[in-house]
């Protein structure tokens, strides 16, 4: 069966030429298609009614892509087909809806401003100098994605998850990261002013030279994470977290935090004389 659903994709496909990652992409969607056709097996069907009721379930993304007016000709001018970036967000709707995956793309530059994109999943993706700002992304996947340069400014990222990510150079200013988790993520020149942390967590990740100035961090966490000169100068900790995290070299002049946290850092040795206990 997928050979067959593989030339299903091939068919459909076939008016748009060799857009940009249409391999990629292709392989997602049959990956996607081969789970909803197992699952109506398993519901019973037969081979011929599984594999209509599949197909039949590809319909939204056909009809977006339907749009995507992509010609091989290398002579055709730009203003006759819609932007690759226009198209990439067609399609990352569509997918929303169908449930399906877009890992392993390349979307480098790419214009996803503005756009629902609750559940997406982008592990393994190339998305360097991409625009997510003002996007929902609530429980988003980034697993071992390329992020850096990207801005997220005013995205809400609630229940997302960075894992092996690179988002150096990365904005979140003004993003909701209400229990977003970060893991093993390289945040070097990231930038988090006026960033919601609620619930926020952190882990094995380096925050180097990172600034939370005058922020105010309530149950955040910091687990096993690098925070060397990073700064919190002025910012106010609520039942903040620093397991098995160096924060020697960490700046909390001005800092107001809870006696519990006071007492956390204190035994890990940080510089607290210019701490604020509340």
């Amino acid at each position: 069966m997928e050979k067959q659903l593989k030339d299903f994709l091939n068919e459909a496909f076939k008016p748009y030429g060799n857009f940009p990652s249409r391999t990629e992409v292709e392989q997602e969607l049959l990956a996607n298609l081969l789970e909803k056709f197992n699952n109506f097996k398993e519901q019973g069907k037969s081979d011929n009614e599984a594999y209509q009721l599949t197909t039949d379930s590809f319909g939204d993304v056909s009809e977006i892509m339907a749009e995507v007016r992509y010609a091989p000709q290398e002579n055709t001018s730009e203003d006759e087909h819609l932007s690759v970036h226009k198209a990439l967000r067609q399609a990352f709707k569509a997918a929303r809806k169908s449930h399906s995956k877009f890992a392993f793309t390349e979307l480098k530059q790419s214009d996803l401003s503005d756009t629902d994109l609750t559940g997406a999943d982008f592990s393994f993706s190339s998305l360097s100098e991409s625009n997510f700002e003002g996007s929902v992304l609530t429980g988003a996947l980034f697993r071992a994605a390329d992020l850096r340069d990207s801005s997220f400014k005013k995205a809400n990222l609630t229940d997302a998850t960075f894992a092996g990510s690179d988002a150096q150079n990365v904005s979140f200013h003004n993003a909701n990261l209400t229990n977003t988790q970060f893991k093993a993520v390289s945040f070097k020149g990231a930038l988090f002013s006026s960033a919601v942390l609620d619930s926020t967590k952190f882990s094995h990740s380096d925050l180097s030279d990172v600034s939370f100035e005058g922020m105010t961090l309530n149950g955040t966490s910091f687990n096993g994470t690098s925070l060397k000169n990073t700064s919190f100068k002025n910012a106010v900790l609520n039942n903040v977290t620093f397991h098995h995290s160096d924060v020697k070299h960490s700046i909390f002049d001005g800092t107001a935090m809870d006696k519990v946290t006071y007492a956390l850092l204190k035994g890990a040795k940080a510089k607290l004389d210019k701490a604020i206990v509340k």
